[in-house]
């Protein structure tokens, strides 16, 4: 027998915990929001991946299509041969099938690059003495920050009045939360950056000072050092970011010259003078989850890091009344998706994707309950599209049978932020009443 849930109750639960105060709202981001971003050339406007303009073409590629596309392009068989080798290394050592065809992925890559020029001394390892793979790693890392410094492209409008990210910051400041909010995000790019200074939202990140602000691990733990603003911690490093070698810290720089590179923690786990920030901010999550009365949104992120799946779940467990509620964007899900065996492990984690959801650690379609009132069309139509209808045999061409089942249109980040913004809040003096 199958299991359903009613995508209205569903709906109308997030209201009831996003217009209350009470909660602590934190969010978790991955590559997915950067994609949901829509491209937009130096006029404003929006380009698209075909001539019949039905599907805008992403700020930033996904992951995987990002790991493809700068592989294929390097050239040089010795390269080609130790990236199968690199390849090869790392399926084999994913003993979870469903997760092998993930592992190929750049930050991997990097990851186990940098291991062997730790460990290469003066042989070669993959066919490629030390100098070879410090250039393969060098390489693929200036890659990367081509593709997502979107920012410094010409070719490219990012703030326009609509932006992804701005409407995200609107909806912050309109909230007047009682805590701040707090992002927690994979992505190395400057969207939120971007985002939040146009809508004059101050934010915090971790790094004091002004000439070369450096990276203050106790400031990440205090609450009370600013109070208000809305705190911004980038889990796998940033663009920007550099390692002064001679005083051994993180630094954050905008130099056009500046070859530090984004800084992953695969690499980080290795070397203590450069662990931080990724494990103060790793912390800085799971104190999140554990304190009572917080609500952690997932948004984009695919749950391929283990070392941030292990501390949501194991927080979830130390904590009393803290909940996740994860939006993945993909038709494909199934009960024995990676992600649902991630969400299987509490069931104070929430996981809704397009079609089905694991909600109180049952897994069910989307399905209203029952043929909505009129007056509820609207609401339900902004968020879940439900299927078409079928047609009946022998009767005439209007006689058609009503599905309840459908699609839900929150995992979509760009939806989820305009249901964000669409929601009213007391005004800011009741708020204050409440705080006093």
């Amino acid at each position: 027998m199958n299991n359903y849930h009613d995508p209205r109750e569903f709906i109308r639960g997030l209201q009831q915990i996003l217009i209350s105060d009470s909660k602590r709202i934190g969010f978790l981001c991955g590559a997915g929001t950067s994609m949901a971003a829509e491209m937009r050339d130096k006029d404003g406007k929006v380009v698209y991946q075909d001539e019949k303009k039905i599907k805008a073409q992403p700020l930033i590629p996904g992951i995987k299509k990002m790991t493809e596309n700068i592989i294929n392009n390097i050239e040089g068989t010795d390269y080609k041969a130790a990236l199968a080798i690199i390849k090869e290394e790392l399926e084999e050592a994913e003993h979870n099938n469903n997760l092998k065809l993930s592992t190929f992925m750049l930050e991997n890559i990097i990851s186990s690059i940098n291991l062997k020029i730790k460990g290469i001394g003066r042989g070669n390892l993959c066919g490629l003495n030390k100098e070879k793979l410090i250039s393969l790693r060098d390489y693929i890392q200036k890659e990367i920050k081509k593709v997502v410094s979107v920012h410094d492209n010409p070719k490219i409008k990012l703030q326009t009045e609509d932006f992804l990210y701005s409407t995200l910051a609107t909806w912050i400041i309109n909230a007047s939360r009682k805590d701040p909010v707090e992002i927690f995000t994979t992505n190395y790019d400057y969207l939120f950056e971007i985002g939040f200074e146009s809508r004059n939202l101050p934010y915090f990140d971790g790094f004091v000072g002004s000439y070369n602000p450096f990276f203050d691990p106790v400031s990440v733990e205090n609450d009370l050092l600013i109070p208000q603003w809305t705190r911004l911690w980038k889990l796998h490093g940033s663009l920007g970011w550099e390692y002064d070698k001679d005083e051994k810290k993180i630094i954050r720089s905008r130099k056009s010259d500046d070859d530090g590179i984004v800084i992953y923690p695969s690499l980080l786990k290795y070397d203590d003078s450069r662990k931080q920030p990724y494990v103060s901010y790793l912390d800085r999550l799971c104190s999140f989850i554990k304190k009572d009365d917080g609500v952690l949104f997932i948004c984009g992120y695919s749950f391929g890091d283990e070392h941030i799946n292990e501390a949501i779940v194991n927080s979830l467990s130390q904590s009393k009344s803290s909940t996740v509620y994860a939006f993945i964007y993909d038709n494909q899900i199934d009960e024995n998706s990676p992600v649902i065996n991630v969400g299987k492990r509490s069931k104070k984690m929430q996981i809704c994707a397009n079609k089905v959801a694991l909600i109180g650690g049952v897994f069910g379609d989307w399905k209203l309950k029952r043929e909505p009132a009129k007056e509820d069309f609207d609401f339900i139509d902004q968020y879940f599209d439900r299927d078409a209808p079928i047609p009946l045999k022998d009767k005439g061409k209007n006689d058609e049978q009503s599905v309840l089942t459908g699609l839900m249109k929150l995992t979509d980040f760009k939806q989820f932020t305009s249901f964000l913004l669409s929601l009213t809040y007391p005004s800011n003096t009741e708020n204050d009443n409440r705080k006093n």
